[in-house]
């Protein structure tokens, strides 16, 4: 992406020459809405609203009418950023925070947990457990997605110190509980209320394995994963999952994902798990109902090569369903088979009923993926609502590889990623640059989205971040409604032969050009987009998109883009009205409400939007400080309270670092 940029200002003569035209940005409008109509009392305790991560709000106040009205109500700055100048590594502030009685509680990249008034972003208390290991290798940036709560059963035990608690995790490897009220360590949690999670991990060098997702409760359990550093060796930290006593940090049970009969290289020594398995870096599920966690899993290790994972693909780019109280593994459902394009499954389960043309209901499970396919499990057996196919895929990969002869499709809700893209399909301003881009798509390896990595390159469409990533998707159960965000741009993949590599005099990897060793496997891996002589994706636009599926039909309600090139192309061309059809990378999820609105950041452009939820309207937009690539959240507190709506405006890899913690109203 900083190519990208660099690419628009030796550009933006040459494409204004070309006839473009100006016009101004279209300023929001209001409707004379305010607060009094207030609509029901709405909260958001877990980090998708429930432990089910529906992102869903039953919050009717902000609506379709007054939404144009929406003003800020107050922001928060932590001070924790850092634009990665000063040695450390730059942060990316991603939270989404929950509420707590009348509080919102969050975490900071330097994992802060800060709880402020809802009502005021006044700070009524910060948590600070002195971050030690503040360099991560390109392109991490040090993030925490969002903490998680619990509280006891009782309201004897409840109303006492630490009877409500806060839970984190962090980029030094500790799983963290605190005091929901008072923002105190619990004292009777681990060891002064920190767990060590490198404990029979074995011997990890800090960067390559640490917590970046919130944990997630149920039933007096918590349980966590964590985010291991990808292509670096085959023997990469274990990616177990693990759950402990919410009380006392006791370690109730672990999850290795490995099958009975693995035969490959053992625990290393310190360790209590085989090194290299699929990891679970993104957000936890629960039902507590059901005693079940859902777990979302990444690839095992390396990520582009499978031969030599010794059969860990098992449980590789899956949901699991772990039993809460114990850990046993109840189902697990695969969504791609040997996955060698770092296909993970990124986005958090989201539990939802699933109505059935009898009016019959099934506790369902919907599961997007980085290529843009939606899985609906029954979240009971891991058995899909409508079933899957199985599609043949080509199998011709680089020398040594072993690959998977099919892909499992979902049958219900249709791709939501274009699987196909041609020379002809280049996207360009001009003749001159689309004549480029097509001759960069016809130079590399296409056929389809399960295209074999290969020494001469291969098209990653779409490429490793997605589609859809850790946003996630929202359900909007009144109109039967399921919303999520997708980027629509391609990568290549180029597995090097291990001699090559090894007399590269450079291997240095910057983002987004990344060269990766993979050692322990015969190739190294160069990942880079395709971009036209502008900095501009060569794939078709939208290159970000907003869409909704009817949960009835499994078929696509409405698509619109997502975002405008502003802030990636210089001033005035991003005014030219085309512009704003072309969508923007984005990361971050949506949230829906009940008065049929959709409230999303996540994109370049540095906007917050409501949508239309009926018909994919954008009806408000807002300009924000830095980049909102976080999942917002809405309340409404009390008889009289005003319904709010908070995102992070903290930015992310490919953007500024801020921490504006910024919470939207209707005016008093």
């Amino acid at each position: 992406m900083g190519r990208m940029i660099e690419g628009w200002v030796r550009g933006a003569v040459l494409v204004s020459v070309y006839g473009l035209g100006l016009i101004g940005l279209a300023c929001d409008s209001g409707s004379g809405g305010s607060s009094s109509d207030l609509g029901p009392e709405a909260g958001w305790s877990h980090y998708g609203g429930d432990r089910g991560g529906m992102r869903y709000s039953p919050a009717t106040q902000i609506s379709k009418e007054n939404v144009g009205d929406l003003e800020v109500a107050w922001i928060h700055h932590s001070g924790d950023v850092s634009k990665g100048r000063d040695g450390t590594s730059r942060t990316s502030f991603n939270a989404t925070p929950l509420l707590v009685d009348d509080a919102l509680v969050f975490c900071t990249p330097m994992n802060r947990v800060i709880a402020v008034d809802a009502e005021t972003g006044e700070e009524r208390w910060a948590y600070d457990p002195v971050q030690r290991q503040t360099k991560l290798p390109d392109p991490h940036s040090r993030v925490c997605r969002g903490v998680a709560y619990w509280e006891a059963d009782k309201a004897e035990e409840r109303a006492a110190a630490c009877g409500r608690r806060i839970f984190t995790g962090t980029v030094d490897s500790e799983l963290i509980a605190i005091d929901a009220t008072t923002g105190v360590a619990c004292a009777d949690f681990g060891r002064d209320g920190r767990v060590d999670l490198h404990v029979g991990m074995g011997k990890v060098e800090p960067w390559e394995y640490y917590i970046t997702s919130p944990p997630v409760t149920a039933n007096d359990t918590v349980a966590i994963g964590g985010m291991v550093y990808d292509n670096s060796r085959r023997e990469a930290p274990p990616g177990a999952v693990r759950g402990f006593d919410v009380r006392t940090g006791a370690l109730r049970w672990s999850f290795d994902p490995v099958l009975p009969d693995y035969d490959g290289p053992p625990p290393a020594d310190g360790s209590d798990f085989v090194p290299g398995t699929a990891n679970a870096w993104s957000i936890l599920s629960a039902d507590e109902d059901l005693d079940l966690i859902y777990v979302p899993t990444g690839n095992a290790a390396t990520d582009y090569f499978a031969a030599a994972r010794h059969g860990l693909d098992h449980y590789s780019s899956s949901v699991l369903a772990l039993r809460a109280s114990t850990g046993e593994l109840v189902w697990h459902y695969r969504m791609v088979n040997k996955d060698v394009w770092d296909y993970d499954t990124a986005s958090q389960p989201v539990l939802f009923d699933f109505e059935l043309p009898d009016g019959s209901k099934v506790p369902a499970l919907a599961q997007g993926t980085k290529m843009g396919h939606v899985f609906v499990l029954d979240r009971r057996t891991g058995v899909p609502v409508h079933g899957h196919e199985e599609v043949p895929v080509p199998v011709d990969g680089v020398p040594g590889e072993i690959l998977a002869p099919t892909q499992p499709i979902p049958t219900f809700v249709e791709p939501l990623h274009p699987s196909e893209l041609r020379p002809e399909d280049a996207f360009g301003f001009t003749f001159w640059d689309r004549g480029y881009c097509r001759d960069e798509i016809a130079k590399y390896r296409y056929d389809g989205i399960f295209t074999p990595p290969t020494v001469e390159g291969s098209i990653q469409f779409p490429q490793n971040p997605g589609g859809m990533n850790w946003g996630s998707v929202a359900i909007d159960p009144e109109r039967k409604l399921l919303i999520t965000n997708l980027m629509r741009m391609a990568n290549v993949i180029q597995l090097i032969p291990r001699a090559e590599y090894d007399a590269m005099p450079d291997k240095g990897s910057h983002w987004p050009y990344q060269l990766q060793p993979m050692h322990g496997t015969p190739y190294a891996m160069r990942n880079f987009p395709i971009l036209s002589p502008f900095g501009a994706p060569c794939s078709p636009p939208p290159w970000g998109t907003i869409v909704a599926v009817d949960l009835t039909t499994g078929k696509i309600a409405w698509e619109k883009p997502l975002g405008t090139i502003r802030d990636q192309a210089p001033f005035p061309i991003w005014l030219w009205p085309g512009f704003r059809k072309l969508g923007s990378p984005n990361l971050g999820g949506p949230v829906a409400t009940a008065s049929g609105l959709v409230f999303i950041g996540a994109t370049t452009d540095r906007y917050l939007r409501a949508f239309d939820s009926e018909t994919g309207e954008e009806v408000w937009s807002h300009r924000l400080p830095f980049n909102g690539n976080a999942t917002p959240m809405t309340y409404r507190m009390g008889p009289d309270g005003r319904q709010y709506v908070v995102i992070a405006s903290g930015g992310h890899v490919w953007s500024e670092s801020g921490d504006a913690l910024m919470a939207f109203a209707l005016p008093r």
